[in-house]
C-alpha cells in the first residue's frame, strides 16, 4: 500500500496552501447544503470538508503507527517533521493564520503524540521474558 511511509496528513497540508496560495478561497464558503429531518439546514464549507478529510488521514495514521518495524521509526520522525513545519508556517505566513489551519495543526499534534504513544505501549506489550529451564 503507498501509505505505509507516508506521512498522510500532509495531503490536508498540501491541500491548503494550493487553497490558500493559489486560488485564494475563502475558507466560510458554502459548497454544499444538506437538509435535516429537523427542518434544519446542514451548510458544508470547505473549511469542513478539509479538515472531515484530515480526520479520516489521521485515523490511518493510527492505524499505522501500530505496526512494528523500522519504516515506522520513519515514518514517526516524517510526521513529526511535517508538524514542525505546519508550525512554522502557522507562526509566519499570514494566509496560515486561520482557525482551519490552526485546526489543522492541532490534527498534525494529535498524529505525532498519539503515534508515539501508541508505539511506545504496543513495543512494552511485545516484551517477554522467557523462563531457562533448570535441570
Amino acid at each position: 500500500m503507498f501509505l505505509l511511509g507516508f506521512p498522510t496528513l500532509i495531503v490536508s497540508f498540501a491541500i491548503y496552501n494550493i487553497l490558500a496560495f493559489m486560488m485564494q478561497v475563502e475558507w466560510t464558503t458554502t459548497i454544499g447544503t444538506v437538509s435535516m429531518m429537523s427542518g434544519g439546514v446542514w451548510k458544508i464549507s470547505i473549511s469542513d470538508l478539509l479538515i472531515a478529510l484530515s480526520l479520516v488521514l489521521l485515523f490511518f495514521e493510527i492505524v499505522k503507527s501500530t505496526r512494528h518495524s523500522t519504516r515506522s521509526i520513519m515514518d514517526h520522525m516524517l510526521s513529526t517533521l511535517v508538524f514542525i513545519a505546519a508550525l512554522v508556517e502557522f507562526l509566519l505566513v499570514d494566509r496560515a493564520a486561520t482557525s482551519t489551519f490552526a485546526i489543522l495543526l492541532l490534527i498534525s499534534l494529535v498524529d505525532v503524540v498519539g503515534g508515539y504513544s501508541v508505539s511506545i505501549r504496543t513495543a512494552q506489550r511485545d516484551y517477554t521474558i522467557e523462563r531457562a529451564d533448570v535441570a
